[in-house]
């Protein structure tokens, strides 16, 4: 029998509470108490799904606008004990369906680069790489000493079939049909 599927939710802004326990339980990717408490606070600002399997928050992402068209996935998280079950890879594709939605054709995330050394953090970037993300610029200075920055970018795709804005993997309501296509 296949494992049961999480159920996805957007809010206009996110839950600290969710946040911070998701957050908590990833000590080698949000182990630096000042960058933990500065995400949980944005999550608490931004648009954000949350995944929940039996009323159990399994999963959060939080985004936000950078320009016009572009948006930015500022905190995303899954505890291990939910890692590889298509918990993050639901939640992205919940995010290009609201981008799709709202007229957001780039999607960005920036994540700790390879020069670091840290294992953690690879399998952070594989993941990136196998949901269609592309390494976009490498800024080294941004996050200060021994902490590289790469910035990864993946096209928002269109929906050409005119019907639905819903992505077929997320289970989040969509968001309000922008129109029909031109």
């Amino acid at each position: 029998m296949a494992p049961e599927r999480p159920t996805l939710r957007w809010t206009e802004t996110g839950d600290e509470a969710v946040a911070e326990t998701v957050l908590r339980a990833l000590p080698d990717w949000f182990g630096i108490e000042d960058a933990l408490s500065g995400y949980v606070a944005a999550s608490g600002r931004l648009p954000t799904v949350t995944a929940r399997l039996g009323g159990e928050a399994v999963g959060f992402a939080s985004i936000g606008p950078v320009t016009p068209g572009t948006a930015e996935i500022h905190v995303i998280g899954v505890p291990p004990s939910h890692h590889r079950l298509g918990v993050g890879r639901r939640m992205i594709a919940a995010v290009l369906a609201r981008c799709r939605g709202t007229g957001v054709r780039l999607l960005t995330v920036k994540t700790l680069g390879a020069a670091s050394g840290d294992p953690f953090y690879e399998r952070t970037r594989r993941f990136y790489d196998a949901v269609g993300f592309a390494p976009a610029a490498e800024l080294p200075d941004l996050w200060g000493p021994g902490a590289p920055c790469l910035a990864l970018a993946m096209p928002v795709p269109e929906d050409r079939t005119g019907w639905t804005n819903r992505d077929p993997l997320s289970d989040a309501p969509p968001p309000p049909s922008p129109g029909p296509p031109p």
